[in-house]
C-alpha cells in the first residue's frame, strides 16, 4: 500500500495561497480518479481539488478557514499501487515554468526596505500559538522571514475570522514596526502636523473606531466581498488615479442596434447588447495607443503583447467579479457578442473556472447598467487603466450641418478613464478616452453583423 500526497495546486500566474472552504471527503472514505476532494477559494472563485489517484483519505492537512500556500499539501491518499506511488516531498521543488511567488520579494517591498538578510533569527512559528491562536503557512513564513517572532505575532490585530492575522494584517504591521514603542519612549516636538497624521492614519488603515447606535444591526462580510475589499484598497494604495472624462454622441450606435438587434437575436440566438461595441471600440483604441495595454513591475513596463479585456460584471448578491476575454483583437463584433453574454451569464451563476478571471491586461466597467451617468473606476491591479461607460440619455445638443449649427435630441454618453499616473500620464490618458469617443461617434448606421 502507498500513501500519495496531494498538493495545493497552482490557480494562476500571481496567485501564490488559497482558502480551504470546505471538505468533500472525510478521513477514511474512498475516492475515485479526479473526484474532487476540497472546496477551495483562490481571489473571487471557488474551485474544487480532485483527487489524483483512486483510494482511500487517509489524511486532512488543514481545515476550515485555513489559508494554504501553494505547493504545500492538503490531504494524503493511500492506494493499492506498487512503489512507484511513492509520497512525494514535503516540499518539492517549484519548476522552471512554475514556481511559488517569492514571499521574500514581495515582503521586502512592503518593508520600506528592511530586507530579509537584515532580518533577525527566529524560531519556527508554531501553527497555533499558546494562546489558541491559529497562524496560516504564509503568514508563518513571512513572520520568519522578517525575524517576527511569536510573542510579536500575538501582539498585531487580526482583521481575519476569529481575529486572525491574515497576510495583509502583518504586511500592513511590517512597515510601522516598531512605530509605537518609539512614540512613547522618544519626543518628536520638530516633527511636521502633516506628518505626523499621514504616519498615524497609514498605522490605522482599516482599523477605525466605529460606535454603534441604537437598532444597528452588524453582519459580517462574506468571503468575497472581504477580497475585494482588500483588493480595492491595494490598488489605491498602489497606484495613483486619475480619471479623464469625454462625452460621446452615441446616437448613430443606438440607432443601428435598434434596426438590427431583432433580426441578430432570430438568427444567432444572442442577445446584441452595447457591451461588445464598446469593447470593439477600446480594442481599436488600444491598438493605436499600446501604451495603456502595460503594466509595471518595479521600475519596469511590461507591454503586453495581448488585449485581455476584463468586464466588471455584477452578481446576484452583489459581489463585483471580472471574467475575461483572451485575445478579443482577434474576434469579430459577432465574436465579442457571444463572448460577453457566455462569461457574463456564467459569471452571475458562479460557474466560471479560475483561468477565466486571470490574464486581463484592460478593464471596461458599465457604471450606466445602474444609471448612473459616469464613474470613478478602480483599477484593476495589476493593469494601468480601466474605462467607465455611463448611461446613454437623450439630451439636447449643438451639431454641424450643411446649413450651420443647429440643436438636436442626442443620444449622449459619458466615458470616464482612470488610470495610474505612475506610468501613464494626462496626454495619454486623456487622447486614450477621446480616440474611444472618435470610434463610438464614427460608427457605421449602415453596418452588417
Amino acid at each position: 500500500m502507498a500513501k500519495v500526497e496531494v498538493l495545493m495546486p497552482k490557480m494562476g500566474e500571481s496567485v501564490a495561497e488559497a482558502t480551504v472552504i470546505r471538505w468533500l471527503k472525510e478521513v477514511g472514505d474512498t475516492v475515485e480518479l479526479d473526484e474532487p476532494i476540497m472546496e477551495i477559494a483562490t481571489d473571487k472563485v471557488d474551485s474544487e481539488i480532485p483527487s489524483p489517484v483512486e483510494g482511500v483519505l487517509a489524511e486532512q492537512c488543514c481545515q476550515a478557514d485555513d489559508v494554504v500556500q501553494v505547493g504545500s499539501p492538503v490531504a494524503y491518499i493511500t492506494t493499492e499501487a506498487g512503489a512507484s506511488a511513492e509520497p512525494a516531498p514535503k516540499s518539492p521543488e517549484p519548476t522552471k515554468d512554475e514556481k511559488p511567488q517569492p514571499v521574500a520579494e514581495a515582503v521586502s517591498v512592503a518593508s520600506n526596505g528592511h530586507s530579509a538578510n537584515g532580518a533577525a533569527e527566529v524560531g519556527e512559528i508554531p501553527k497555533r500559538s499558546d494562546s489558541g491562536r491559529f497562524y496560516s503557512p504564509l503568514v508563518r513564513t513571512i513572520a520568519k522571514t522578517e525575524g517576527v517572532s511569536v510573542q510579536e505575532l500575538e501582539t498585531i490585530e487580526g482583521s481575519g475570522q476569529g481575529g486572525r492575522v491574515t497576510k495583509s494584517d502583518i504586511l500592513s504591521y511590517l512597515p510601522n514596526r516598531g512605530t509605537q514603542t518609539e512614540t512613547q519612549t522618544v519626543a518628536q516636538p520638530t516633527a511636521a502636523p502633516a506628518v505626523a497624521a499621514q504616519k498615524s492614519s497609514t498605522a490605522h488603515i482599516g482599523k477605525v473606531a466605529v460606535p454603534l447606535m441604537p437598532g444597528d444591526e452588524i453582519v459580517e462580510m462574506d468571503r468575497m466581498r472581504k477580497l475585494i475589499a482588500e483588493h480595492m484598497v491595494m490598488s489605491k494604495h498602489t497606484s495613483p488615479h486619475v480619471t479623464s472624462y469625454v462625452e460621446a454622441d452615441v446616437t448613430n450606435i443606438v440607432m443601428w442596434r435598434d434596426k438590427v438587434k431583432d433580426a441578430f437575436l432570430k438568427r444567432e440566438g444572442e442577445k446584441l447588447t452595447f457591451t461588445p461595441i464598446f469593447i470593439e471600440a477600446l480594442v481599436k483604441a488600444i491598438k493605436d495607443m499600446p501604451g495603456v495595454n502595460v503594466s509595471l513591475d518595479g521600475q519596469n513596463i511590461i507591454k503586453r503583447k495581448s488585449i485581455n479585456m476584463g468586464m466588471a460584471t455584477a452578481r446576484p448578491d452583489g459581489n463585483l467579479i471580472v471574467p475575461v476575454i483572451k485575445n478579443a483583437d482577434q474576434m469579430s463584433l459577432l465574436g465579442l457578442t457571444k463572448a460577453v453574454n457566455d462569461l457574463a451569464n456564467r459569471a452571475r451563476n458562479n460557474k466560471l473556472a479560475p483561468e477565466e478571471i486571470q490574464g486581463g491586461t484592460y478593464t471596461v466597467t458599465n457604471v450606466g447598467t445602474f444609471g448612473n451617468v459616469m464613474g470613478t473606476p478602480i483599477i484593476n491591479q495589476p493593469q494601468v487603466a480601466i474605462m467607465a461607460v455611463g448611461a446613454i440619455r437623450k439630451k439636447p445638443a449643438v451639431i454641424e450641418t450643411p446649413s450651420g449649427d443647429a440643436i438636436a435630441i442626442r443620444h449622449m454618453m459619458f466615458l470616464s478613464h482612470s488610470y495610474d499616473h505612475r506610468i501613464v500620464d494626462g496626454a495619454l490618458g486623456g487622447s486614450f478616452v477621446r480616440k474611444v469617443a472618435d470610434y463610438l461617434e464614427n460608427w457605421d448606421i449602415n453596418r452588417t453583423i
